[in-house]
């Protein structure tokens, strides 16, 4: 039971003081929340009571703030940004809310009186269950950035109550579980209910006597907006995150049914409104399934954009003109991958049947609006969706989509003959397979949107080059890159203090928070002693914080003085967690063979991995187990286990990043070469002093230009070579590497336990075929891996070698600030300028 410490509340005199910036004030305003805002009984102020308490006080400063943006916007009408994305990984708010206004020395002197520490209380806070992995993430350090550029921008996502999922290891590995960060409530958030909009599936279209169209009938829920305010570093702008939250009223509630016994048929529409936002992702092996997917795709796409048009309405009336043709030199929605696509017929049809214009005119206004995010070229990750389930959903908005694929295929016809015969595959719906046409919903958002971008160069040139590349032809300016970033504050300043107070310290500045490219400042330090020392401390304080964190967590012991090397991300065969554990059983392997004065010539290691695999994603949940059950026997092994461990981090989250990444020393992003858009968490550890081994792919062909190849491990083939070795595979060229086939031996010995791990090994054997051949080139860089392995090995012995690289990738990591991403989006595809609240 944690310590009731009513008494010390008690002490602290109830002030409401909004904006309190002193100690003092700001201790009676959290006292005064904790008495006058109840959520508990009022004898009760242990840990979780003071949490929610100071976090409403810190959500004081933000209302204000926010108040004064959402007024100076109204006021000045400048054009704004709506980034629409399916997720947010936000993380814990307290911390970041309040670094970034610049309180946190007077929240922590406050807390004090009430006999807490504002890192415990901090702890209290459920990461927000909105995101998965990399692209919630990004939106989420995109909004920092938006708000610390002062840039007139909000983002629109869903309320998910029970967030992807919780993951707990069992011993017949990963079980998942509801998130429950909405069990109680979120001190962030604050419902909007008079931000009402009404969403209809299902119906039919009818056609008026004007030879307009309707669509009518179907289910009718309703969107209610709830704001996340986001605030700026060190400005006074706080911009929104709006979530959505599908509800059905009491006039969908039947009465007569409930009292006649039917309960389930009463609340039918409730029930399907609770749906909506209940799951992130949720399994679409089913028609239900889909179906539900579809249904939050769109929810989120038409609550949001009748939110904008319902706002640029309300400063219509203060402009001369008034007109709808303004829409787009006011409004820019940018599409994070193709979940939002729907926007386009959404806002085609709002213009149409809402608002009367004819279809010249709303297409105009949509295109100038619309720009669209790419973040995959994996093919399931590009979405199709059946014709069939769209026209039963969305009839109307099917129609629409009909007739811009129609007008699309007479644009190439009539002005790019040549093209001619690439229509099958640039065409929006495609019905080679009559049982199952689908909608394509990249090649719709490439058609209809003025801007098209990548998220690193690599991956730009592959979407310009192979996946996009026809309609590269058709509009060569479109296509843009727009390398990803991170926000230096959550990500340095915020999650380690002990390496940012020292990179402060030799820039003689903390302007880099806000400037990243300053870090280059730190090389011309990069071989001095005082500066390897500081730094030598402040990896080892964090090491010991990550390693007690691995012990409450697994009950696992590991050694900080060990060489850290981590890999967290979302678990996917081609981000290649597989090949990371089959090198660590061969080092395991290696180790049982050597003589006692052998292995003192070892380089210590704990290798850790974290991150959650899709419920449905059997390969995944295999390799999650095979890293469970490799670290039970090498943990527990006396003869190696003072030279390797291998530990498995549970429940991935941003609040476990924020530990992990500090406290890493080598990180793996080692996923097959074309097949990462960007990923960013390569850009997380190399910012905190952490030296990767990679492949060229994705943001590291960049950071490894940008840190010097002397401070990065490369192994792997490259982008250009991989169709040729699949080629090679299929023809049976491939030669396994001895070391490959002993990793895999080992496993299937049953060195590490009983469980059939041959479906997963199988997918690296044969040439071809479904589930086989291996497809992410597994077995092709394994030497090269192992090799580079090697050189890690020799490298960390030598120290003072180390933390040179360590410091030198810190130096290196500018580029990598969202800052500047969410410039470029701001100047080169959304046209619109910094509107600081004086």
């Amino acid at each position: 039971m944690p310590e009731v410490k009513c008494g010390a509340a008690e002490k602290v005199k109830p002030a409401a003081s909004p904006s309190a910036e002193k100690p003092s004030e700001i201790a009676g305003n959290i006292s005064y929340h904790a008495q006058y805002n109840p959520h508990f009984s009022p004898l009760a102020f242990g840990p979780e009571q003071a949490f929610y308490a100071t976090a409403e006080s810190v959500r004081d400063h933000l209302i204000q703030r926010w108040n004064e943006t959402y007024l100076h916007f109204h006021k000045t009408d400048p054009k704004q940004t709506y980034y629409l994305s399916m997720e947010y990984l936000q993380g814990r708010a307290l911390t970041n809310a309040v670094g970034n206004l610049g309180i946190t020395g007077a929240y922590a002197e406050a807390v004090k009186k009430f006999g807490y520490e504002l890192e415990a209380l901090a702890g209290q806070e459920k990461d927000a269950a909105l995101g998965n992995g990399g692209l919630g993430r990004l939106a989420s350090c995109f909004l920092d950035s938006m708000a610390t550029l002062n840039l007139p921008a909000w983002g629109y996502g869903l309320r998910y109550r029970y967030g992807l999922f919780k993951q707990h290891i069992a011993k017949e590995g990963q079980e998942e579980f509801a998130e429950d960060w909405l069990d109680k409530f979120s001190p962030w958030e604050i419902p909007r209910h008079d931000v009402v909009f009404p969403v209809r599936f299902f119906g039919h279209v009818e056609i008026l006597p004007d030879g307009s169209r309707k669509w009518v009938g179907g289910e009718v829920l309703k969107a209610l907006a709830y704001d996340c305010p986001i605030p700026g570093y060190k400005t006074k702008n706080a911009i929104s995150l709006r979530l959505w939250e599908a509800k059905a009223t009491a006039e969908d509630f039947n009465l007569f049914q409930f009292n006649d016994g039917q309960y389930e048929s009463a609340a039918q529409l409730h029930a399907k409104a609770q749906q909506i936002c209940a799951v992130l992702y949720p399994g679409d092996a089913t028609e239900e399934g889909k179906l539900l997917r579809l249904k939050q795709q769109f929810f989120l796409c038409s609550a949001s954009l009748q939110d904008m048009i319902a706002r640029f309405k309300e400063r219509k009336s203060d402009r001369v003109s008034g007109k709808w043709s303004e829409f787009p030199t006011k409004v820019a929605v940018q599409l994070n991958d193709t979940h939002p696509t729907l926007a386009i017929p959404e806002l085609m049809r709002l213009l149409m049947d809402e608002e009367g214009l004819g279809w010249d005119e709303a297409w105009d206004i949509t295109y100038r609006t619309i720009s669209y995010t790419n973040h995959t070229v994996l093919p399931e990750a590009l979405e199709k969706w059946s014709q069939i389930v769209m026209r039963k959903l969305l009839p109307r908005h099917m129609e629409i989509i009909e007739e811009i694929d129609k007008r699309f295929r007479e644009l190439v016809i009539s002005k790019h003959k040549e093209m001619e015969g690439k229509i099958d595959s640039m065409k929006v719906l495609d019905s080679s397979n009559p049982q199952k046409p689908v909608v394509r919903m990249a090649n719709l958002c490439v058609v209809s949107s003025h801007t098209v971008n990548g998220v690193a160069e690599l991956h730009s040139n592959i979407l310009k080059q192979e996946l996009f590349a026809d309609y590269v032809s058709i509009w060569p300016t479109k296509f843009q890159n727009k390398t990803n970033g991170i926000t230096p504050r959550r990500w340095l300043r915020f999650c380690n203090p002990e390496l940012s107070e020292i990179v402060t310290k030799w820039l003689k500045s903390d302007q880099w928070t806000s400037n990243l490219d300053l870090l280059t400042g730190l090389r011309k330090f990069a071989d001095d002693e005082k500066l390897h020392a500081e730094w030598a401390a402040a990896k080892l304080s964090c090491k010991k914080r990550l390693a007690k964190h691995v012990l409450d967590v697994t009950g696992v012991t590991i050694d900080p003085t060990s060489l850290f090397d981590i890999q967290i991300k979302r678990i996917h065969e081609y981000k290649r967690q597989l090949l990371n554990i089959l090198g660590a059983v061969y080092r395991y392997k290696k180790l049982k063979e050597m003589s006692a004065e052998e292995k003192q010539k070892v380089t210590p290691r704990t290798v850790m991995i974290g991150g959650k695999a899709f419920a449905t994603y059997t390969n995944a949940k295999r390799i999650v187990k095979l890293v469970n059950d490799v670290g039970a026997v090498v943990n527990n092994d006396p003869e190696v286990n003072k030279y390797l461990k291998v530990v498995f981090i549970p429940n991935y989250n941003v609040s476990v990043a924020e530990v992990l990444i500090p406290g890493s020393e080598l990180s793996q992003h080692i996923s097959t070469a074309g097949m990462e858009a960007s990923g960013t968490s390569n850009m997380k550890f190399s910012l905190n002093g952490c030296v990767i081994i990679g492949t060229l792919d994705g943001a590291n062909v960049e950071i490894r230009e940008e840190v010097g190849e002397d401070n990065f491990f490369l192994f792997g083939a490259k982008a250009d070579q991989i169709a040729g070795l699949r080629k090679d595979r299929e023809n049976g060229l491939f030669k396994p590497d001895p070391r490959f086939e002993e990793a895999k031996q080992v496993i299937r010995s049953g060195a590490f336990g009983s469980y059939d791990y041959e479906p997963l090994l199988d997918s690296l054997e044969g040439n071809s075929g479904f589930g086989r051949g291996d497809y992410f080139l597994v077995g092709y860089d394994f030497p090269s891996y192992i090799d580079a392995q090697d050189r890690v090995d020799a490298a960390y012995k030598d120290k003072k070698k180390w933390i040179k690289m360590s410091i030198l990738n810190t130096a290196g990591s500018g580029k990598f600030s969202s800052d500047r991403t969410i410039a470029q989006y701001a100047k080169e595809i959304w046209d619109i300028k910094a509107s600081p609240v004086a």
